[in-house]
């Protein structure tokens, strides 16, 4: 204290003083005695002083000292008893043996002493255990809880009144859409200027009304997109009702078999207003990608969020693209060393025949183009495809291991991307970081992994297969190369299988460009003998569709056995043969893999929207036709997700 400081330091002051001056008044008694005499009353008189002086100060100080420990004490009791933080001390069963008034008014009993921590949160156990802080929600209160494991003690600390402004400057954010009319030209270009006026207003009023209804501010920016600004709250609320917007629009009379639809690209995060704007035309771009009737959310966690998606997406009724395309692709052959083209893991026949029809057009522009292929990933299912290629020493020398495509890859070589987009699907992802010049060709709708800044993308979702994406292309190059009739009949068998022999998501370019291969010279004896299955894994499908359990009324899920693997083609081929069976409207097979995952294969008749079901497994594909593999978990852990995500699906009451 500062009191006994200044104390001790006057009181050694004073013995110095004491010292010198009995010293002097020896010195003056010796030679006046007189003197002496005066001297030493004067010197006891100040003695007499500074010892009342001392004792004085002592007593204010040892007063000063009682009175602030009886202060500090109240104020401790204070804090302790009164103060708006919650104290509970509990004991190795976590029962309460002692809490401070503030949490017995809080939790409204007069005493919580013998009762269990349980009372607050059946978590809260688990938190202790783990000695980490953490955010307790109890009644209309939000505690942050700091947790002394050693002393069994916490402190609940009130945030309620953070946590909500947090939640309102959360809820107050700005969120920025953009609004994309899908086929308005298509459906208006025939349509007279009367009924195409009525339409217009139509669609604006339906979406003004909407936007009035749910409290967006929405601004036409042009004949076929709208901007519409919202808060995270009113997206939230969209969110909940699936935006059925998309419905509403849907079910506008056209006066023709094509329904309208529209595309919202979203963009919800604590960003600059110019970039907020970019993330919501990204969000579009994504949708349009997998085409259209859909909106696609980005927010700052970088997760994208799908809803709609219940249409097939509509068949272009111009070959412009394909042309513009195919010649754009044409110069990135030319100027490139050579080209490499990879599939996805576990090709299949679009995936092969699409590969090989670009083969083709590397060596019709003079340029050599290597197909990637790995004998330990090839599948059954194109075994036969293989082995005739094999044959064929025209065509198989163009076929390389990836380890050879590694040594044949250089800066200017151009890497073509078939049937996927997802860079960690292709057959050897390494290549792709070995050159900027890249290709993307894939009929697949635009999942969130997509190959980085590719040079050409030609992605159309409303096309059955790659292969006839690259048909369409072949179309439009020189002539010089004529298509083999393997590989003409590679390209079809791709079509075939990808389309269910043209029963599923066939349009009129499906035709036009099997009418072409055809006219190549294409074998549809040969296209049979490639797709014959073997006997025993007939019988080995059969056992996966005899397993089969309804739910839902019309999805089927079926499963095979615990520790057997089966191949993917398997599971995919019992897929689409539930998809017969009477009151099916959707399969899905899910079993083992001989890499350790768990696979799904997803079917629909177009009902059911597998591909948005198979993403929120981390997998993708169409709405028709789609898959996943999930790691760490077992099959029944993967139906009992699949079956949470069915009732989510079939109870929100739009299909996302």
């Amino acid at each position: 204290m500062p009191g006994i400081n200044r104390k001790r330091k006057l009181g050694s002051h004073l013995l110095v003083i004491y010292g010198l001056s009995i010293g002097l008044l020896a010195f003056i008694w010796y030679f006046n005695w007189v003197l002496g005499i005066v001297m030493t009353v004067l010197l006891g008189l100040s003695i007499y002083y500074s010892l009342w002086v001392e004792k004085t100060l002592i007593y204010e100080t040892e007063s000063y000292i009682s009175t602030l420990s009886a202060r500090i004490k109240k104020v401790g009791e204070e804090a302790l008893l009164e103060m708006p933080i919650g104290i509970i001390l509990y004991n190795d069963e976590y029962m309460i043996e002692w809490t401070n008034s503030y949490i017995s008014n809080l939790v409204g009993e007069d005493t919580l002493i013998g009762k269990s921590l349980n009372i607050f949160s059946e978590d809260l156990k688990e938190h202790i255990e783990d000695d980490e802080d953490y955010m307790l929600q109890f009644g209309d209160y939000v505690f942050k809880v700091t947790i002394k494991k050693e002393e069994r003690l916490l402190y609940l600390f009130d945030r309620t009144e953070q946590v909500d402004i947090e939640k309102k400057f959360k809820e107050e954010q700005t969120v920025l859409a953009v609004i994309y009319l899908d086929n308005y030209d298509e459906i208006t270009q025939n349509m007279e200027d009367t009924r195409k006026s009525q339409l217009n207003s139509q669609v604006t009023a339906l979406l003004n009304n909407w936007s009035h209804e749910n409290g967006l501010y929405l601004k036409r920016t042009s004949q076929e997109r709208f901007l519409a600004i919202a808060s995270q709250a009113i997206l939230e609320k969209l969110e909940k009702n699936r935006f059925d917007i998309l419905d509403e629009v849907r079910n506008i009379d056209t006066e023709q078999n094509v329904p309208l639809t529209i595309s919202i690209g979203v963009g919800a995060s604590r960003i600059p207003l110019p970039a907020l704007g970019e993330l919501a035309q990204s969000s579009l771009d994504l949708v349009l990608g997998r085409g259209g009737d859909q909106v696609a959310i980005k927010d700052e966690s970088g997760k994208v969020r799908f809803y709609g998606g219940k249409t097939n997406p509509m068949e272009k009724r111009t070959r412009v693209r394909a042309r513009v395309i195919s010649h754009a692709l044409r110069e990135l052959v030319k100027d490139s060393d050579n080209v490499i083209i990879m599939g996805h893991q576990m090709p299949d026949m679009d995936a092969i025949g699409a590969a090989i029809g670009v083969s083709n057009i590397a060596r019709a522009n003079d340029v050599n183009g290597y197909v990637v292929f790995d004998p330990d990933d090839n599948d059954t299912g194109v075994h036969r495809l293989i082995e005739a290629v094999k044959q064929d020493e025209d065509v198989w020398e163009y076929f390389v291991t990836p380890e050879e495509a590694e040594d044949l890859t250089t800066s200017d070589s151009l890497i073509v991307v078939v049937d996927v987009h997802k860079p960690s699907m292709v057959v050897h992802p390494r290549l792709l970081n070995k050159t900027d010049n890249k290709v993307v060709i894939d009929h697949h709708r635009r999942a969130e992994e997509f190959v980085e800044s590719p040079t050409l993308v030609y992605m159309e979702p409303y096309a059955s297969s790659t292969a006839e994406l690259v048909t369409e292309l072949l179309e439009y190059q020189p002539k010089k190369l004529k298509l083999k009739m393997l590989e003409a009949t590679a390209l079809l068998a791709g079509i075939i299988v990808d389309t269910k022999s043209f029963t599923l998501r066939t349009g009129s370019r499906t035709f036009d460009a099997a009418s072409y291969l055809r006219s190549q010279g294409a074998d549809t004896i040969l296209v049979q003998q490639f797709l014959k299955e073997d006997l025993d894994l007939y019988i080995k499908r059969s056992r996966l569709v005899e397993t089969a359990d309804m739910s839902h009324d019309n999805v089927a899920i079926a499963k095979g056995e615990e520790g057997k693997t089966y191949n993917p083609i398997l599971i995919a081929q019992a897929a689409d043969t539930l998809l017969t069976m009477s009151g099916v409207e959707a399969s899905f097979v899910i079993s083992e893999r001989k890499d350790g995952r768990i696979g799904i294969s997803a079917r629909s008749l177009g009902r059911v929207n597998v591909q948005v079901i198979m993403e929120q497994m981390n997998g993708g594909g169409h709405l028709t036709n789609a898959a996943t593999q999930i790691e760490d978990t077992t099959i029944a852990d993967a139906e009992a997700l699949l079956k949470d995500l069915l009732s989510d699906y079939f109870e929100g009451g739009d299909e996302t």
